[in-house]
Formats: structure tokens, sequence, C-alpha cells
């Protein structure tokens, strides 16, 4: 990587200066890396170049924080909407994110509704020891559903772009929420992840119920998402109150492979979100999973792989799907 495409980006120089930081680099799609300092970047900020990382000095002391709701009503009357509160959006190829916590603060998830820290657009992303944190719908794994079921569902900067079908990596990260919190169509990897269950109401009168992913994987799409050798962990919610998945769309797939799964996981497994054909078209799976929230009977259109079966799923494999 040439010396003129790396960047040191500090907190303190002024307002939106991680974008402009962005926007200065060459336009010519060269590998760049940009050095966030520790510090609190608290800004919009949307990654549209190739071939980029954006790396920090440790989820624990680099934040880029903002606070976008979809409840919020702009100008025009209409709400912001899910696909518009992104606090960092990458649309590009190629894309690293390394040593960041990113985060949409908008609280609490009853007045705020869908709130998206990391909106992931790009095939080729890796997401390594990063913090995504939010409440409903914090992280997005791009490409949107073919259509929408109600009008405007999708509105955003991709609402009427190509589905392009694409693959992401999650190394070591901690991802945080309470309601379909990972969730979208891409070919997700997710390696020694925490995934973390929070209850982000302000009212808690009614009980609890969560859900950690919402799939919307393509017709035809060998992968869906996969976790392997994550933690699936609760911070104050009850236990047998959270379904590891349940179908955004009718052919989601969501599989994990020796996940540590706390009290808080449903006996069930997986929801079918009041979808019967989900029963027939979705692919959910587990094998290997251990801790509290692997005992119980699971739901009946569930999977139990084999070791042999689960063994053929690996990152390679993954990755050699998408070469080919």
């Amino acid at each position: 990587m040439s010396a003129e495409n790396v960047c040191l980006v500090l907190p303190n120089s002024g307002e939106g200066a991680l974008q402009r930081a962005i926007d200065s680099l060459p336009q010519d799609g060269s590998p760049a890396l940009l050095r966030l300092a520790p510090g609190v970047y608290r800004e919009k900020v949307v990654l549209a170049r190739p071939n980029t990382t954006l790396e920090g000095a440790g989820a624990d002391c680099t934040r880029i924080v903002w606070g976008d709701a979809a409840y919020t009503l702009l100008a025009d009357g209409r709400k912001r909407g899910t696909f518009r509160t992104a606090t960092l959006r990458t649309d590009a190829p190629c894309i690293t994110l390394r040593g960041l916590t990113i985060e949409n603060d908008a609280a609490p998830r009853e007045a705020a509704g869908q709130a998206i820290a990391l909106y992931a657009d790009g095939d080729g992303l890796l997401c390594e020891d990063c913090r995504l944190l939010g409440a409903q719908d914090t992280l997005f794994t791009a490409p949107l559903p073919p259509r929408e079921i109600e009008k405007d569902g999708f509105i955003g900067p991709k609402q009427h772009a190509p589905r392009v079908a694409q693959h992401h990596v999650y190394r070591r990260c901690l991802i945080s929420g309470d309601v379909d919190f990972i969730f979208g169509g891409a070919a997700a990897w997710f390696d020694r992840c925490t995934i973390q269950n929070i209850d982000g109401r302000s009212d808690r009168s009614a009980p609890y119920v969560g859900y950690a992913t919402a799939a919307s994987t393509p017709e035809g799409q060998r992968f869906g998402y996969v976790f392997s050798h994550c933690r699936f962990v609760g911070e104050g919610v009850p236990d047998g109150s959270v379904y590891l998945g349940r179908p955004w769309r009718e052919f989601a797939k969501t599989v994990l492979i020796d996940c540590e799964l706390g009290a808080h996981i449903a006996p069930a497994g997986f929801h079918d979100w009041n979808k019967p054909a989900a029963h027939d078209t979705a692919f959910y799976a587990e094998c290997g999973s251990f801790g509290p929230g692997a005992s119980g009977e699971r739901c009946a259109f569930s999977h139990a792989l084999s070791r042999e079966e689960a063994d053929a799923l690996t990152l390679s494999a993954f990755l050699a799907h998408w070469r080919a």
C-alpha cells in the first residue's frame, strides 16, 4: 500500500472529519487505509470506495456513533424508515472494517423503531474485532429482498438498486441488539463472534421476546447465515425468551455450528414469524450446540446436522463457492 493512500483521522479535527477523510482518498480504486485515532466520531458516514480499510485503535476506544431512528418524522411528513438510519453504510466491494465500535444509540426501541448501526453493502466485506451496537436491526447485510411488502418499506439509498448477491465475513465481533438485529440477504459467515441480546425498551411491563436473526436469503442461494464457534449471550433478558432466528423472507437460511447458547435461548430455537410456507422453504439447522440454551425440543421445521454435514461447511468452502 503506497504511503499517499494511508491517512490518519483524528476525532478532534472538526465535524464530519471521517467523511472528509474518506472523500479525500484517490478515486482510482487503489488500496487505501484510514487509521482512526482513539476517540468518538459522532457522525453519519458513507464508505463507497472499494478496496478501503477503516481501522480503529480497538473497539473499546474508537467509536463511530450516530442516532437516526426509523420512527422520526421528516420534513415531508413521512417517517425516516429503516434504511435511512445507518450510522455507517458501506457501498462498495472489498471493504475491511477493523478495531471499531459502530453504534446507533437511538433509544428506547419502542420510540425509535429500527435503527441500523452498520448497513453492510458490498461483496467481499470483512468486519473483524468490531462491536456493532444497537437495539432493533443493528446489522443489515445487503442486499434487500426483491420486493417490498409495504409501499416504501425499503425507502432509502438502495431502494431501486439491483439486488446483487454478496458475501461477508464477520470475525471476533460483538453484535448486540434485541429484535432482528442481524438481518438481510447476504451470505454471511460469523466466526467466533459474540451475539448479545439486550432489552432495548424503556417500558418493560410486557413480557420480553427477542430475535437474534432475520435472514432474507434469496431463493436458490447456497449460503445464508453461518455462525461458527459463536457465543449467544443475554444481558438482562429472561431465560427462554430469545429465538435464534425467524424468516424475514421465506427462503431464509441460518446455520449454527459448535455454538454456545445461553439460557436466554427459547427451547424451540427458531420462530416461523407466522409464515407456515417457510416451514418448507426456510432452512434452520444446528450441529454441536452446547450450553443451557441448547437443550429443549426444537421446532419441527429446524434440522439437526450430522457432524459430517457440519464439517463440510467451512469458511474455505464458503469462500470457494463465491470465487467459483
